[in-house]
Protein backbone atom coordinates (compact mmCIF):
# COMPACT_ATOMS: atom_id res chain seq x y z
CA UNK A 1 0.00 0.00 0.00
CA UNK A 2 1.39 3.72 -1.08
CA UNK A 3 2.19 6.37 1.93
CA UNK A 4 -0.83 8.09 -0.08
CA UNK A 5 -3.34 5.46 0.21
CA UNK A 6 -2.32 4.90 3.93
CA UNK A 7 -2.93 8.52 4.42
CA UNK A 8 -6.52 8.53 3.18
CA UNK A 9 -7.78 5.87 5.25
CA UNK A 10 -7.47 8.65 8.21
CA UNK A 11 -10.38 10.96 7.51
CA UNK A 12 -13.11 8.82 7.50
CA UNK A 13 -11.94 7.04 10.94
CA UNK A 14 -11.38 10.56 12.41
CA UNK A 15 -14.72 11.48 11.28
CA UNK A 16 -15.60 8.07 13.37
CA UNK A 17 -14.31 8.60 16.15
CA UNK A 18 -15.33 12.29 16.49
CA UNK A 19 -18.44 11.81 16.32
CA UNK A 20 -18.67 8.43 18.77
CA UNK A 21 -19.09 10.38 21.88
CA UNK A 22 -22.20 12.30 20.83
CA UNK A 23 -25.28 11.12 19.18
CA UNK A 24 -26.71 12.32 16.38
CA UNK A 25 -23.53 14.42 15.96
CA UNK A 26 -22.33 12.49 12.89
CA UNK A 27 -22.79 15.71 10.37
CA UNK A 28 -21.24 17.94 12.39
CA UNK A 29 -17.90 15.75 13.02
CA UNK A 30 -18.17 15.91 9.02
CA UNK A 31 -18.02 19.32 8.82
CA UNK A 32 -15.56 20.29 11.56
CA UNK A 33 -13.43 17.52 9.50
CA UNK A 34 -14.09 19.22 6.18
CA UNK A 35 -12.52 23.21 7.89
CA UNK A 36 -9.91 20.71 9.21
CA UNK A 37 -8.64 19.18 5.88
CA UNK A 38 -9.00 22.32 3.74
CA UNK A 39 -7.81 24.72 6.37
CA UNK A 40 -11.13 26.48 6.57
CA UNK A 41 -13.16 27.81 9.12
CA UNK A 42 -16.49 27.26 10.21
CA UNK A 43 -19.43 27.98 12.17
CA UNK A 44 -22.10 25.96 14.09
CA UNK A 45 -25.69 27.60 14.17
CA UNK A 46 -27.77 26.33 17.34
CA UNK A 47 -29.08 26.67 20.48
CA UNK A 48 -26.93 25.86 23.09
CA UNK A 49 -26.11 22.31 24.28
CA UNK A 50 -26.12 20.63 21.01
CA UNK A 51 -22.78 19.27 21.45
CA UNK A 52 -20.62 21.78 19.86
CA UNK A 53 -17.69 23.34 22.33
CA UNK A 54 -17.33 19.11 22.88
CA UNK A 55 -16.87 18.27 19.61
CA UNK A 56 -13.93 21.34 18.98
CA UNK A 57 -12.23 20.29 22.26
CA UNK A 58 -12.20 16.28 21.21
CA UNK A 59 -10.94 17.48 17.33
CA UNK A 60 -8.29 18.72 19.21
CA UNK A 61 -7.44 16.17 21.66
CA UNK A 62 -7.64 13.90 18.60
CA UNK A 63 -4.78 15.68 16.56
CA UNK A 64 -2.88 16.84 19.95
CA UNK A 65 -3.02 20.38 18.59
CA UNK A 66 -2.57 23.43 20.78
CA UNK A 67 -6.46 24.33 21.31
CA UNK A 68 -8.00 27.77 22.65
CA UNK A 69 -11.59 28.34 23.48
CA UNK A 70 -13.47 31.53 24.75
CA UNK A 71 -17.12 32.39 25.13
CA UNK A 72 -17.47 36.19 23.29
CA UNK A 73 -19.96 38.77 25.17
CA UNK A 74 -20.16 41.90 23.98
CA UNK A 75 -17.36 43.10 26.53
CA UNK A 76 -15.26 41.00 25.64
CA UNK A 77 -11.96 42.80 25.85
CA UNK A 78 -9.04 41.82 22.75
CA UNK A 79 -6.71 41.16 25.67
CA UNK A 80 -8.87 38.03 26.53
CA UNK A 81 -8.45 36.86 23.07
CA UNK A 82 -5.08 37.50 21.96
CA UNK A 83 -2.96 38.11 25.82
CA UNK A 84 -2.67 41.09 27.83
CA UNK A 85 0.10 43.48 26.99
CA UNK A 86 3.28 42.62 28.25
CA UNK A 87 4.61 45.87 31.11
CA UNK A 88 8.02 44.78 31.13
CA UNK A 89 8.81 45.36 27.59
CA UNK A 90 6.16 48.77 27.36
CA UNK A 91 8.61 49.84 29.52
CA UNK A 92 11.51 49.53 27.58
CA UNK A 93 9.59 50.74 24.40
CA UNK A 94 8.21 47.72 23.23
CA UNK A 95 4.48 46.99 22.68
CA UNK A 96 3.87 42.79 22.96
CA UNK A 97 1.34 41.10 24.07
CA UNK A 98 1.97 37.95 26.49
CA UNK A 99 0.73 35.60 24.09
CA UNK A 100 1.06 31.78 26.09
CA UNK A 101 -2.01 29.95 26.13
CA UNK A 102 -4.04 32.27 24.16
CA UNK A 103 -5.50 32.67 20.43
CA UNK A 104 -2.39 33.74 18.54
CA UNK A 105 -0.32 30.37 19.56
CA UNK A 106 -3.85 28.22 18.82
CA UNK A 107 -3.73 25.48 15.82
CA UNK A 108 -7.61 24.71 16.47
CA UNK A 109 -10.01 27.57 18.83
CA UNK A 110 -13.36 27.38 19.60
CA UNK A 111 -15.28 31.01 19.67
CA UNK A 112 -18.86 30.66 21.15
CA UNK A 113 -21.15 33.38 20.25
CA UNK A 114 -19.03 34.84 17.67
CA UNK A 115 -21.24 37.52 16.56
CA UNK A 116 -21.26 39.05 19.96
CA UNK A 117 -17.90 40.07 18.77
CA UNK A 118 -17.30 44.37 19.76
CA UNK A 119 -15.47 45.87 16.22
CA UNK A 120 -12.42 45.87 17.83
CA UNK A 121 -12.14 41.91 18.03
CA UNK A 122 -14.09 41.54 14.69
CA UNK A 123 -11.15 43.48 12.94
CA UNK A 124 -8.85 41.63 14.15
CA UNK A 125 -10.74 38.51 13.28
CA UNK A 126 -10.93 39.35 9.71
CA UNK A 127 -7.17 39.30 8.93
CA UNK A 128 -6.98 36.34 11.39
CA UNK A 129 -9.26 34.23 9.33
CA UNK A 130 -8.46 35.13 5.97
CA UNK A 131 -4.31 35.89 6.34
CA UNK A 132 -3.34 34.24 9.73
CA UNK A 133 -1.89 37.49 11.06
CA UNK A 134 -3.19 39.69 13.84
CA UNK A 135 -2.41 43.54 12.99
CA UNK A 136 -1.82 44.59 16.68
CA UNK A 137 -0.84 47.99 17.44
CA UNK A 138 3.27 48.19 15.70
CA UNK A 139 3.12 44.58 15.40
CA UNK A 140 2.15 41.90 12.98
CA UNK A 141 1.81 38.36 14.46
CA UNK A 142 1.53 35.27 12.49
CA UNK A 143 -0.17 32.45 14.13
CA UNK A 144 -0.76 28.99 13.38
CA UNK A 145 -4.32 29.05 13.40
CA UNK A 146 -5.99 25.96 11.07
CA UNK A 147 -9.15 25.76 11.79
CA UNK A 148 -11.64 28.26 13.53
CA UNK A 149 -14.26 26.59 14.72
CA UNK A 150 -17.14 29.19 16.42
CA UNK A 151 -21.02 28.60 17.24
CA UNK A 152 -24.22 31.05 16.96
CA UNK A 153 -27.10 30.65 17.93
CA UNK A 154 -28.28 32.93 15.37
CA UNK A 155 -27.77 33.72 11.49
CA UNK A 156 -26.79 37.79 11.83
CA UNK A 157 -28.62 40.33 10.38
CA UNK A 158 -26.33 43.30 11.14
CA UNK A 159 -24.26 44.80 7.72
CA UNK A 160 -21.39 45.37 9.86
CA UNK A 161 -21.04 41.21 10.23
CA UNK A 162 -21.22 40.26 6.69
CA UNK A 163 -17.58 40.09 6.04
CA UNK A 164 -17.13 37.99 9.46
CA UNK A 165 -20.25 35.67 7.99
CA UNK A 166 -18.81 35.15 4.91
CA UNK A 167 -15.54 34.06 5.98
CA UNK A 168 -16.50 31.26 7.87
CA UNK A 169 -16.75 29.16 4.71
CA UNK A 170 -18.64 26.07 6.03
CA UNK A 171 -21.97 26.14 8.01
CA UNK A 172 -23.81 23.70 9.62
CA UNK A 173 -27.09 23.99 11.47
CA UNK A 174 -26.96 21.83 14.59
CA UNK A 175 -30.65 21.16 15.54
CA UNK A 176 -31.70 18.98 18.75
CA UNK A 177 -31.47 15.01 18.45
CA UNK A 178 -34.82 13.79 17.07
CA UNK A 179 -37.10 11.82 19.45
CA UNK A 180 -35.77 8.21 18.40
CA UNK A 181 -32.57 9.41 19.66
CA UNK A 182 -33.31 10.11 23.18
CA UNK A 183 -33.03 6.66 24.90
CA UNK A 184 -29.21 7.02 23.42
CA UNK A 185 -28.43 10.24 24.02
CA UNK A 186 -29.21 9.86 27.96
CA UNK A 187 -27.03 6.62 28.30
CA UNK A 188 -23.82 8.48 26.37
CA UNK A 189 -24.19 11.47 28.10
CA UNK A 190 -24.00 9.36 31.54
CA UNK A 191 -21.19 7.55 29.72
CA UNK A 192 -19.40 10.70 28.91
CA UNK A 193 -19.49 12.22 31.88
CA UNK A 194 -19.20 9.57 34.36
CA UNK A 195 -16.77 6.87 32.44
CA UNK A 196 -13.32 6.93 31.15
CA UNK A 197 -14.61 5.39 27.87
CA UNK A 198 -14.80 8.68 25.84
CA UNK A 199 -11.11 9.82 27.28
CA UNK A 200 -8.49 10.38 24.22
CA UNK A 201 -5.64 8.32 25.75
CA UNK A 202 -3.59 8.88 22.53
CA UNK A 203 -3.92 11.62 19.17
CA UNK A 204 -5.53 9.35 16.38
CA UNK A 205 -3.36 11.86 14.07
CA UNK A 206 -1.48 14.71 14.14
CA UNK A 207 -1.20 18.51 12.54
CA UNK A 208 1.62 17.09 10.08
CA UNK A 209 -0.52 14.31 8.72
CA UNK A 210 -3.00 16.76 8.14
CA UNK A 211 -0.88 18.56 6.59
CA UNK A 212 0.14 15.81 4.51
CA UNK A 213 -3.54 15.36 3.45
CA UNK A 214 -3.71 19.53 2.48
CA UNK A 215 -1.42 19.07 0.59
CA UNK A 216 -3.26 16.05 -1.79
CA UNK A 217 -6.12 18.32 -2.46
CA UNK A 218 -4.66 20.41 -5.71
CA UNK A 219 -3.90 16.65 -6.80
CA UNK A 220 -7.73 15.66 -6.91
CA UNK A 221 -9.09 15.40 -10.40
CA UNK A 222 -11.93 17.72 -10.72
CA UNK A 223 -12.78 16.88 -14.06
CA UNK A 224 -16.66 15.35 -13.51
CA UNK A 225 -17.92 17.83 -11.41
CA UNK A 226 -17.25 21.18 -13.08
CA UNK A 227 -20.07 21.40 -15.43
CA UNK A 228 -22.55 20.28 -12.65
CA UNK A 229 -21.10 22.43 -10.09
CA UNK A 230 -21.75 25.31 -12.50
CA UNK A 231 -25.56 24.36 -13.17
CA UNK A 232 -25.91 24.30 -9.12
CA UNK A 233 -25.03 27.61 -8.84
CA UNK A 234 -27.62 28.48 -11.74
CA UNK A 235 -30.21 26.72 -9.96
CA UNK A 236 -29.31 28.06 -6.55
CA UNK A 237 -29.88 31.82 -7.61
CA UNK A 238 -33.11 30.55 -8.99
CA UNK A 239 -34.13 29.97 -5.91
CA UNK A 240 -32.55 33.04 -4.61
CA UNK A 241 -29.82 31.49 -3.01
CA UNK A 242 -26.75 33.76 -3.33
CA UNK A 243 -23.38 32.88 -2.97
CA UNK A 244 -20.55 35.63 -3.47
CA UNK A 245 -17.60 34.97 -5.21
CA UNK A 246 -15.49 33.95 -2.55
CA UNK A 247 -17.91 31.39 -1.76
CA UNK A 248 -18.26 30.02 -5.35
CA UNK A 249 -14.48 29.94 -6.15
CA UNK A 250 -13.80 28.24 -2.65
CA UNK A 251 -16.47 25.26 -3.51
CA UNK A 252 -14.05 22.83 -5.33
CA UNK A 253 -11.40 23.03 -2.63
CA UNK A 254 -14.16 21.37 -0.19
CA UNK A 255 -15.54 18.99 -2.66
CA UNK A 256 -11.78 18.14 -2.95
CA UNK A 257 -11.77 17.19 0.70
CA UNK A 258 -14.69 15.26 0.57
CA UNK A 259 -13.31 13.46 -2.06
CA UNK A 260 -10.24 13.04 0.12
CA UNK A 261 -12.48 12.34 3.28
CA UNK A 262 -13.90 9.19 1.35
CA UNK A 263 -10.35 7.98 -0.04
CA UNK A 264 -10.81 9.16 -3.01
CA UNK A 265 -8.22 11.50 -5.44
CA UNK A 266 -11.26 11.89 -8.02
CA UNK A 267 -13.83 13.86 -7.41
CA UNK A 268 -17.12 12.31 -7.76
CA UNK A 269 -21.28 13.90 -8.74
CA UNK A 270 -21.60 12.71 -4.92
CA UNK A 271 -18.95 15.49 -3.68
CA UNK A 272 -20.98 18.15 -4.66
CA UNK A 273 -23.11 17.45 -1.51
CA UNK A 274 -21.24 19.82 0.38
CA UNK A 275 -22.45 23.01 -1.22
CA UNK A 276 -25.16 21.95 1.37
CA UNK A 277 -22.40 23.29 4.02
CA UNK A 278 -21.33 26.27 1.97
CA UNK A 279 -24.67 27.93 -0.11
CA UNK A 280 -26.87 28.41 2.88
CA UNK A 281 -27.19 31.97 4.64
CA UNK A 282 -30.76 31.96 6.19
CA UNK A 283 -32.08 29.33 8.88
CA UNK A 284 -34.34 28.59 5.70
CA UNK A 285 -32.19 27.98 3.11
CA UNK A 286 -30.36 24.77 4.84
CA UNK A 287 -33.68 22.93 4.18
CA UNK A 288 -34.06 24.56 0.65
CA UNK A 289 -30.38 23.47 -0.51
CA UNK A 290 -30.51 20.29 0.87
CA UNK A 291 -33.44 19.32 -1.01
CA UNK A 292 -32.09 20.42 -4.05
CA UNK A 293 -29.14 18.66 -3.99
CA UNK A 294 -30.68 15.41 -3.10
CA UNK A 295 -32.90 15.67 -6.48
CA UNK A 296 -29.78 16.52 -8.05
CA UNK A 297 -26.85 14.42 -7.51
CA UNK A 298 -26.15 11.06 -7.47
CA UNK A 299 -26.00 10.50 -3.59
CA UNK A 300 -26.60 7.22 -2.06
CA UNK A 301 -29.33 9.14 -0.32
CA UNK A 302 -31.03 9.70 -4.06
CA UNK A 303 -29.85 5.61 -4.91
CA UNK A 304 -31.92 4.41 -1.74
CA UNK A 305 -35.10 6.27 -2.05
CA UNK A 306 -35.20 5.37 -5.61
CA UNK A 307 -34.16 1.18 -4.38
CA UNK A 308 -37.04 2.30 -1.59
CA UNK A 309 -40.12 2.84 -4.23
CA UNK A 310 -39.44 -0.13 -6.35
CA UNK A 311 -39.46 -2.18 -3.14
CA UNK A 312 -42.89 -0.87 -1.68
CA UNK A 313 -44.28 -1.08 -5.89
CA UNK A 314 -42.52 -4.68 -5.71
CA UNK A 315 -44.80 -5.50 -2.34
CA UNK A 316 -47.64 -4.14 -3.95
CA UNK A 317 -47.78 -5.79 -7.13
CA UNK A 318 -46.96 -9.37 -4.88
CA UNK A 319 -50.40 -8.42 -3.43
CA UNK A 320 -51.86 -8.07 -7.16
CA UNK A 321 -50.57 -11.51 -8.39
CA UNK A 322 -52.03 -13.70 -4.76
CA UNK A 323 -55.82 -12.14 -5.94
CA UNK A 324 -55.10 -12.23 -9.67
CA UNK A 325 -56.81 -15.07 -11.85
CA UNK A 326 -54.65 -17.63 -13.26
CA UNK A 327 -55.41 -16.16 -17.07
CA UNK A 328 -55.01 -12.42 -16.34
CA UNK A 329 -53.45 -11.08 -19.48
CA UNK A 330 -51.26 -8.41 -17.24
CA UNK A 331 -49.36 -11.42 -15.51
CA UNK A 332 -47.37 -11.61 -18.83
CA UNK A 333 -46.48 -7.77 -18.87
CA UNK A 334 -46.11 -7.99 -15.37
CA UNK A 335 -43.07 -10.75 -16.20
CA UNK A 336 -41.35 -8.22 -18.66
CA UNK A 337 -41.89 -4.90 -16.35
CA UNK A 338 -40.21 -7.26 -13.47
CA UNK A 339 -37.40 -8.58 -15.52
CA UNK A 340 -36.69 -4.41 -16.86
CA UNK A 341 -36.73 -3.60 -12.89
CA UNK A 342 -34.62 -5.86 -11.86
CA UNK A 343 -31.83 -4.72 -14.54
CA UNK A 344 -32.28 -1.03 -13.24
CA UNK A 345 -31.87 -2.16 -9.71
CA UNK A 346 -28.28 -3.99 -10.13
CA UNK A 347 -27.91 -0.81 -12.19
CA UNK A 348 -28.73 1.02 -9.47
CA UNK A 349 -26.26 -0.73 -6.99
CA UNK A 350 -23.35 -1.06 -9.19
CA UNK A 351 -24.27 2.81 -10.41
CA UNK A 352 -23.80 3.56 -6.77
CA UNK A 353 -20.19 2.73 -5.36
CA UNK A 354 -22.18 2.77 -1.98
CA UNK A 355 -21.69 -0.21 -0.44
CA UNK A 356 -25.10 -0.20 1.92
CA UNK A 357 -26.67 1.01 -1.51
CA UNK A 358 -25.56 -2.32 -3.14
CA UNK A 359 -26.25 -4.52 -0.67
CA UNK A 360 -30.53 -3.17 -0.06
CA UNK A 361 -30.19 -3.54 -4.28
CA UNK A 362 -29.79 -6.97 -3.47
CA UNK A 363 -32.39 -7.85 -1.33
CA UNK A 364 -34.70 -5.81 -3.82
CA UNK A 365 -33.55 -8.02 -7.03
CA UNK A 366 -34.35 -11.18 -4.07
CA UNK A 367 -37.45 -9.85 -3.54
CA UNK A 368 -38.04 -9.50 -7.23
CA UNK A 369 -36.74 -12.70 -8.12
CA UNK A 370 -39.48 -14.52 -5.81
CA UNK A 371 -42.38 -12.26 -7.57
CA UNK A 372 -41.37 -13.72 -10.79
CA UNK A 373 -41.42 -17.15 -9.90
CA UNK A 374 -44.76 -16.41 -8.14
CA UNK A 375 -45.97 -15.27 -11.40
CA UNK A 376 -44.90 -17.89 -13.05
CA UNK A 377 -46.03 -20.35 -11.44
CA UNK A 378 -49.83 -18.83 -11.23
CA UNK A 379 -48.66 -18.82 -15.27
CA UNK A 380 -48.00 -22.86 -15.41
CA UNK A 381 -44.76 -21.57 -16.66
CA UNK A 382 -41.95 -23.74 -15.19
CA UNK A 383 -38.12 -23.07 -15.53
Amino acid sequence: MSSNQQLLEYPKKFVELLAAPFIGREEEAKVITLALLSKEHVILIGEPGTAKSALARRAAELLNAKFFMYLLTKYTEPAELFGALDINALKQGLYKRITKDRLPESEIAFLDEIFNANSAILNALLSLLNERVIYDGYNVIKVPLRTLISASNRVPDEPELDALYDRLLLRHYAKPVSEDLWKDLINSAWDYEFSNKWIVKEPFMSVKQLDELYNLIPQVDLSAVKSKLLKLYAMLEEKGIHLTDRRKGKVLKIVSAHAILNGRIKAIEEDLIVLKYIAPKEIDDFEKVSALLSEELKTPIKYMKELNEIYSNIKEASKYVDAANDSDPRLIELIRSLRATRDRVLALGKESGDEKVEEFSKEVVKEIDVLLEKVARKLGIYT
